[in-house]
């Protein structure tokens, strides 16, 4: 049975403080050398059936495909977001509308090679526990991904800017997920933080 709940991953951003594609800088975690990408979609392929992989319109995923295997590969689907350049939130409305009849949506960031499966799993079955919004949260302070229920739809297709959806955690309440891992919070912004991979 299909999940009810789409797992949608950003990676439609521009690099411009890393200096160059992040997304396709090879590097080595666990002893995996792999795309920074493909890296941090492992923990999200664990989880879902599907992943929706949000992207630039010159961008492509094949070498993430690559780097996965045919498998894994499969089950990764590309969305385009043509209005990639006006910021985070376009990139989330893009994931929302092409999975717009889902029960909800968990949104990672593709920079994030160290969030865990059980915490996208523990917000995963927040949501459908009936959670309208889920975050993992370790001390005190809350991490990736994020859920939001259905209930969000016309709210998250029509998010504008760079400030994402935070808004809409500040304002409402959020179910909570205690996480262990400070991978909740760690992404790859700039060259010196592959130091910690």
């Amino acid at each position: 049975m299909p999940d009810s709940l789409a797992a949608v991953v950003l990676a439609a951003g521009f690099s411009r403080r890393f200096g160059s594609d992040k997304l396709l800088h090879r590097v080595t975690l666990c002893g995996h050398a792999m795309p920074l990408l493909a890296l941090s979609l492992l923990p999200w392929l664990d989880v879902f059936e599907k992943v929706y992989v949000v992207v630039r319109k010159d961008a492509t995923i094949d070498a993430i495909k690559t780097a996965l295997g045919e498998e894994k590969s499969a089950r990764l689907f590309r969305v385009v977001c043509i209005e990639a350049e006006q910021g985070l939130a376009a990139s989330l409305a893009c994931g929302v509308r092409a999975n717009a009849d889902a029960a909800g949506w968990l949104i990672g960031l593709a920079d994030m090679p160290f969030v865990p499966s059980n915490a996208i799993a523990g917000v995963k079955d927040a949501l459908l526990a009936g959670a309208p919004l889920a975050a993992p949260i370790r001390n005190g302070r809350l991490g990736h991904p994020v859920g939001f229920s259905s209930y969000y739809r016309e709210e998250l297709l029509d998010l504008q800017g760079d400030r994402g959806a935070r808004h809409i955690l500040e304002r409402d309440e959020v179910v909570k997920v205690e996480a262990e891992s400070e991978g909740i919070f760690s992404d790859i912004d700039m060259p010196f933080d592959l130091l910690e991979l």
